[in-house]
């Protein structure tokens, strides 16, 4: 399995102008050259973008094409046992196709209408008040490779997988956008580094691996989990948790392997109340930064 390190692989752009992606040892595109200059030159692409502009069209090879029908293919039959209702809605709505990987710029131009969110290229690892200040403005930086064919059904890097199957779904929901807006403003007020990653450690235990109540069962409505089959197969047997903001303060969690803590709300209505209140509530002198 990955390390931490490989959750993002570097990006480097030289006094010269040349772009290159630094993997790591133990990423599976280590050693897979054409993969290599592959990303790179999706990363430069990224890198020239202006803001404002459609995203650049990606060259996608027919590995990644066969790699995103697989999963995308895989993942829905997952979501039709284990996704919240409000996720199997928003994909209705968004109506992804699995015969080929989309481009970023349609969908954007496919949840613009729904919610008014946009999306955006991202190179690689976007700094974290840059990333969620963003979504104040509605617009999502979103990075568009995919995995490595070679391990499918698991990314620690945030692929076009989990930006377009997760969050795109939920940026398709006016719910989630309101959620997703209101947690772009909540970081452009805050000062304290400690406050923006405590919301951040909260992002990650609600809209990434949040579980809800549903019909007396336990539903997946985190986009991590909802675009990583093999997560999907895992969910019930981690160690799952009430909704509590100060609990994921404290609670670590793991980048390169599933993780073996969860938290669940009663409901999407309470997942809905919680994350307001936590967001709406939060300061930068707040005991639960302190804490």
């Amino acid at each position: 399995m990955f390390k931490e390190a490989t959750l993002y692989s570097p990006v480097i752009n030289n006094e010269h102008g040349r772009v290159s992606v630094i993997f790591a040892k133990d990423h599976p595109g280590y050693q897979d050259r054409p993969y290599q200059e592959h990303r790179a030159r999706i990363a430069e692409l990224a890198l020239r973008h202006r803001k404002g502009e459609p995203a650049p069209d990606i060259p996608y090879t027919e590995a990644e094409h066969e790699t995103w029908h697989t999963v995308s293919t895989e993942l829905s039959a997952k979501h039709r046992v284990h996704a919240c209702r409000e996720f199997i809605e928003a994909s209705e709505l968004l109506d992804l196709r699995h015969e080929r990987l989309p481009q970023l710029s349609d969908v954007s131009a496919r949840v613009y209408p729904l919610t008014g969110f946009t999306f955006g290229p991202a190179a690689g690892l976007v700094a974290q008040r840059d990333f969620y200040g963003s979504l104040a403005d509605r617009r999502f930086q979103a990075t568009q490779y995919i995995r490595h064919p070679s391990f499918p059904r698991f990314s620690p890097e945030p692929d076009m997988i989990h930006e377009v199957v997760g969050h795109g779904t939920h940026l398709s929901s006016n719910r989630w956008a309101t959620l997703y807006e209101l947690l772009g403003k909540t970081v452009r007020r805050l000062e304290s580094d400690e406050a923006v990653s405590l919301v951040s450690r909260v992002f990650w235990f609600t809209i990434e691996y949040g579980l809800v109540k549903e019909d007396g069962r336990t539903k997946v409505c985190g986009a991590s989990l909802l675009s990583s089959c093999g997560e999907m197969d895992y969910f019930l047997g981690a160690d799952i948790n009430s909704f509590d903001a100060a609990a994921m303060g404290r609670q670590g969690y793991l980048v390169e392997k599933y993780q073996p803590v969860l938290f669940r709300a009663e409901s999407f209505n309470h997942f809905e109340d919680f994350l307001s209140e936590f967001l709406t509530s939060i300061d930068d002198d707040s005991e639960l930064v302190a804490a």
